[in-house]
Formats: structure tokens, C-alpha cells, sequence
């Protein structure tokens, strides 16, 4: 006997073809990085992201650079194994993006918001963080995230 899907699962199935759809325009400059969906638990809403994930050192050394868009919804991750007090820059980056600082347990722990494009100034974590997730500037007021709220990588299907 098959089960009817839940709203959940057909909510989760539909935002994700949308994310499909709506594929980036940065694809070509990052085809090589692997992708996942992410989800961040505001207060108000959960907001699923598709990313691309920073894993080796060549990719971690270029993240955004030379990206000229960014879907509302997406982002690239640097995931760490330890924490560690994280340093990232603007070089060669030509859009603003907003760096949010995730502790171990998922908690966002900083947010430096609307960075300055083609900037050399570093922004670092305010404490030992397992990753920084970038997301095109603004997002963090537009969907009102906000230290404490919460972020996960969801299981590959």
C-alpha cells in the first residue's frame, strides 16, 4: 500500500523543482562545485537554499569570485570538519553578498551583511565557526534572519 504525500513532502518536492527551474546564471563559472540544498529556520518562515559547496582548496580559494548574480536563493557554503575562527574577503567579488557565520550545532553566530564588492578588508567570524554560508546581499534583513536562527544541510536524495 502506498502512502498519500504530505503537505510537507509535496511542499519540500515543489520548492525544489522551483529551485530547478529558476537554475543559476553563475552555473557556468561554478559547474565544477558540488551542489545541496540547504535550510535556514527564521522565526518566521524556513527558507531553502540551493548552494554550492566550497570542499577543496581550489574552490574555497575561488568561491564567488567573478560571479555577477545570484538567484534570491542561492549560496555557497564553506563547511569545515573543526572549528576555527573564519577570515573571508571581497577580492574579485563583484556583488555584495551577506556571510553568515555557522557554530556547530547549526546556530548562525554572526552575520556580516552587505559586503563590500572588490573589497581586500577581512570579515571574520566572531567566534569559532564550522562554516560560512554566502547569500546574495541584503537576504539575511529581506527574510529577517537573524543571529540564533538556525541553519542545516539537507540529506542528499
Amino acid at each position: 500500500m502506498r502512502r498519500a504525500p504530505t503537505a510537507t513532502s509535496v511542499a519540500i518536492a515543489l520548492a525544489l523543482a522551483l529551485l530547478a527551474a529558476t537554475a543559476s546564471r553563475a552555473a557556468g563559472l561554478l559547474e565544477q562545485f558540488p551542489r545541496a540544498h540547504g535550510v535556514i529556520v527564521t522565526q518566521q518562515a524556513c527558507h531553502l537554499l540551493d548552494l554550492y559547496l566550497a570542499l577543496s582548496p581550489e574552490q574555497r580559494a575561488q568561491g564567488l569570485m567573478h560571479v555577477r548574480e545570484l538567484g534570491e536563493f542561492e549560496g555557497m557554503l564553506f563547511p569545515s570538519r573543526q572549528p576555527a575562527i573564519v577570515s573571508m574577503w571581497m577580492k574579485n567579488t563583484y556583488i555584495p553578498l551577506d556571510m553568515l557565520f555557522i557554530a556547530a550545532d547549526g546556530r548562525i553566530v554572526g552575520i556580516a551583511a552587505g559586503t563590500t564588492p572588490l573589497s581586500e578588508d577581512h570579515i571574520t567570524s566572531p567566534e569559532p565557526v564550522t562554516g560560512v554560508l554566502e547569500l546574495g546581499g541584503g537576504f539575511a534583513a529581506r527574510h529577517r534572519v537573524q543571529t540564533g536562527d538556525r541553519f542545516a544541510l539537507l540529506p542528499a536524495r
